[in-house]
C-alpha cells in the first residue's frame, strides 16, 4: 500500500472519531509537504486548511453544490440539464440518490441506487416547529396576545371613547373605522394620534386635496363617457325641501352640492333652472341623462330641460318607482290590517329593549343598568 493510501486510510479512521457530524462527509488527508488537507466525498474537491469549518461552508452552498442541515446532507447540482439530489445519512449505512438526466453526472459520487425521486424544497423556518393543530404544539405569537380578556379591554376602551364624546355608534359602520386600527396596528407600539390642531388644519387640508384629486379623475372620465344627473330630493327634520344633485359615470359618483328648493319644489320651472345650473358646470356635451323622483313636478322640470337640451333625456328614479308601488300596495285592507299588527309588536320590542342608539333620558336610571340573562353572551 502506498503512502498516500496509507495517508486515506488513517485518515479515515480520524474522520469516525470526529464528534463533528460533518465529518462523516470528509476525507482527511495530507499532501506531498505533509500539510493537512480535506476532501469532499461527493464532488473531490480538496482544500488545504480551515479544518471541518470551511468544508461545512462548502457542503452548505445554496447553489451548485451541497446543504447541510444535521444528519443529511443535500446535493443540488445546477448544470445545464443536470440535477443530481442525494441525501446521505450520518450513519453511512446507505446511500440514497435521487438523479436527473444529464451529461454532468459523470463526475459525481459512486451512486448506489437510482431512480426518480421528487426535488428537495429548501428547509423552512416553519419546518422546525410543531403545525398549531398539533395537541400540545407550540401557540402563535398572535393567538398567545389576542386573548379573550385582551380582546375585551381592548372592546371596552373603543366603547368608553364613544360613550366619552357622545359620538352614535352607527359611527361604526364606518368604511374607515376598521382600516383606522389596521392603521395604528401595523405602526406598532407607541403610536401617537393626531393632535386637535393636526385634524382641524393639516390633515383636513391634506384629505381635501386628496378628495379633490379624486373628482378630477372622475371629471376626465365625464367627456369620454359621458355622465348622469341624479337630484335626489328629499324632508328634512325641519320639513325643508332638499335636493341633492350628484354625478354618476363608469367611473363612479361625485357628490356636486346640496341646496334648500323649499320655494322651487312645487314650481316646475325654477326647479328646471336648479337643474339646468348642474348642467352647465358638469358641461352640456359631458351630459346624456338626467335621473330624478317620479313627481309630476319634477317630470314636468325634466321636460323642460329635454325642451332646452334636445341631447339630454330624463327618466324616473326606479327606488322612487318601487317605493310608490309598495305604498300603494301598503293602502290594501288586508295588506294594512298585517302592517299595523307587525308595527305594534315592533314598537312594544323596542320599548323594552332600547340599546341603539342609547337612551340618554334612562340612563341614570337603575332599570337601565339590570342586564337581562338571555342578552349575556
Amino acid at each position: 500500500m502506498s503512502s498516500g493510501q496509507n495517508s486515506t486510510a488513517n485518515s479515515t479512521q480520524a474522520t469516525r472519531g470526529k464528534s463533528d457530524i460533518a465529518w462523516a462527509h470528509v476525507i482527511e488527508g495530507r499532501d506531498a509537504n505533509g500539510k493537512k488537507t480535506y476532501s469532499c466525498m461527493y464532488c473531490g474537491k480538496t482544500i488545504k486548511g480551515g479544518g471541518i469549518n470551511r468544508m461545512k461552508q462548502h457542503l452548505a452552498k445554496k447553489s451548485g453544490g451541497f446543504q447541510f442541515e444535521g444528519d443529511d446532507v443535500y446535493v443540488n447540482v445546477d448544470d445545464e440539464d443536470d440535477e443530481v439530489v442525494r441525501t446521505i445519512p450520518q450513519n453511512n449505512k446507505g446511500i440514497s440518490i435521487n438523479e436527473g438526466a444529464g451529461s454532468g453526472n459523470k463526475s459525481r459520487a459512486p451512486m448506489t441506487q437510482k431512480g426518480k425521486g421528487k426535488r428537495h424544497e429548501p428547509t423552512k423556518i416553519g419546518d422546525y416547529f410543531a403545525p398549531r393543530t398539533t395537541p400540545g404544539s407550540q401557540p402563535t405569537i398572535k393567538s398567545a396576545l389576542q386573548t379573550k380578556e385582551a380582546i375585551h379591554r381592548a372592546h371596552m376602551i373603543v366603547g368608553k371613547f364613544f360613550y366619552d364624546t357622545c359620538i352614535p355608534i352607527n359611527a361604526v359602520n364606518s368604511i374607515y373605522f376598521q382600516p383606522m386600527f389596521d392603521a395604528a396596528i401595523a405602526i406598532g407600539p407607541g403610536y401617537k394620534v393626531p393632535t386637535y390642531h393636526q385634524l382641524r388644519v393639516p390633515l383636513l387640508r391634506d384629505s381635501k386635496k386628496e378628495l379633490q384629486l379624486y373628482i378630477d379623475t372622475l371629471k376626465s372620465s365625464w367627456a369620454a363617457c359621458g355622465c348622469t344627473i341624479m337630484g335626489d330630493g328629499w324632508t328634512d327634520v325641519r320639513q325643508r325641501n332638499l335636493i341633492n344633485f350628484l354625478v354618476y359615470s363608469p367611473m363612479g359618483i361625485a357628490f356636486v352640492k346640496s341646496i334648500d328648493a323649499s320655494d322651487a319644489v312645487k314650481d316646475a320651472t325654477l326647479l328646471s333652472k336648479l337643474f339646468l345650473e348642474v348642467i352647465e358646470w358638469v358641461g352640456v356635451s359631458n351630459v346624456v341623462h338626467m335621473v330624478t323622483d317620479n313627481g309630476a313636478n319634477y317630470k314636468a322640470a325634466g321636460g323642460l330641460v329635454n325642451a332646452t337640451y334636445k341631447s339630454i333625456n330624463w327618466s324616473p328614479c326606479a327606488a322612487h318607482c318601487l317605493n310608490l308601488i309598495l305604498s300603494e300596495i301598503s293602502k290594501m285592507n288586508h295588506v294594512h290590517e298585517l302592517a299595523i299588527k307587525a308595527s305594534t309588536v315592533t314598537r312594544k320590542y323596542y320599548k323594552t329593549r332600547n340599546y341603539d342608539p342609547i337612551d340618554i333620558e334612562s340612563i341614570d336610571k337603575t332599570k337601565f343598568w339590570i342586564i337581562e340573562e338571555e342578552r349575556l353572551e
